[in-house]
């Protein structure tokens, strides 16, 4: 008898070892971190299971995600709309996004100290994390204000996010921060420290999305295709329940925060609840409006890669199947049809 239960013990492993394994990596961010409490809770483990997969979570600091992404060592990653083009673009990983997960309404600010103006950050050092929406959000505020020709003036220091609170509260020397909540709640509270800009001035630009490889989609054996669609059934799943506080505690505690601090980051978070609604603005004109503005940003600072010589050397392709940009050159994909079959009932 002991020989046949040790023989199912081994079939059970090796079984669960040949499931196909994918990871997903996120970090700290009122969109990204219900993640944590996604993996902690089972619910991933739940949707994994459904569709014969394994699912692994993975936390980083955010600029380390992105170059785990484009370095192929995960397989999603949550990130900007901006980062999702760039970096991988950038590096030559085509990237789809399968999750319109909300827009940042608020959560990502300009902030200074000593009563300074935009016109006032000539000359002045300023700390950010470069090449993300940081970097964006600084130049909208600027372009916006007509101050668009002193950009190259200010001092940016690269900072990591897990780092910068403390960089810019302990560094007097620096005027300026840009970053994102729950960072910039933590800084504001400084006496002296005022807001000059933030992101619900400039809605629907910052997107925060979960997206994939688009060769992991591809894959021949389709698993690809199981795993987008055990990530976005967790993700429904879990957002359907973030009006219980027992859940915000559990999510919040991800990243250290208390439910108080972790609503007051969701107050300035434009969450899409709905898959019908994430589904509708990913399908929409604004959408397309908003990331023309995004890539020609990235194209002026030189984060499409080095090769990249014209703006539509990188493309962007939609739901509807239009392109902004060459049709054999895309990089990014906006893809709805996971959160359609979300809100259809079919995951």
């Amino acid at each position: 008898m002991l020989w046949r239960f040790a023989t199912l013990l081994f079939l059970a492993a090796s079984a669960f070892a040949q499931k196909p394994s994918f990871t997903v990596g996120w970090s700290v961010y009122a969109g990204w971190t219900p993640y944590h409490y996604m993996n902690k809770s089972g619910i991933l483990r739940k949707w994994a299971d459904k569709y014969g997969i394994a699912i692994k979570v993975q936390r980083f600091d955010y600029a380390p995600s992105l170059d785990a992404f484009v370095a192929k060592n995960i397989d999603a990653c949550t990130m900007t709309n901006m980062e999702a083009l760039d970096m991988p673009a950038a590096s030559g990983v085509p990237t789809t996004a399968i999750l319109v997960g909300d827009y940042s309404n608020g959560n990502d600010a300009l902030l200074v100290r000593g009563g300074l103006q935009l016109k006032d950050l000539a000359g002045k050092k300023m700390l950010l994390v470069e090449k993300t929406v940081s970097e964006y959000l600084f130049d909208r505020a600027m372009t916006i204000n007509g101050l668009r020709d002193q950009i190259k003036r200010v001092r940016m220091i690269n900072t990591s996010d897990s780092d910068i609170a403390t960089a810019f509260i302990g560094d007097t020397s620096a005027s300026a921060v840009v970053t994102w909540k729950p960072m910039v709640s933590q800084i504001a509270k400084q006496k002296g420290v005022t807001s000059l800009f933030n992101s619900s001035q400039i809605p629907g630009e910052i997107l925060d999305l979960t997206v994939v490889r688009t060769d992991v989609l591809a894959r021949p054996d389709g698993a690809g295709q199981k795993f987008a669609k055990a990530l976005t059934g967790a993700w429904y799943e879990m957002l359907a329940q973030m009006k219980d506080d027992k859940v915000l505690a559990g999510i919040a505690e991800g990243s250290q925060d208390t439910v108080a601090s972790y609503k007051e980051q969701l107050s300035t978070t434009k969450m899409f609840y709905s898959p019908k609604e994430a589904a509708d603005f990913g399908a929409s004109a604004d959408l397309k409006a908003k990331m023309a503005l995004v890539r020609q940003f990235c194209f002026e600072h030189g984060l499409l890669g080095a090769n990249t010589k014209a703006v539509d050397d990188v493309a962007i392709r939609y739901p509807d199947g239009t392109v902004q940009g060459k049709s054999d050159r895309v990089r990014l994909v906006f893809d709805v049809s996971y959160m359609q079959l979300a809100a259809q009932g079919k995951l």
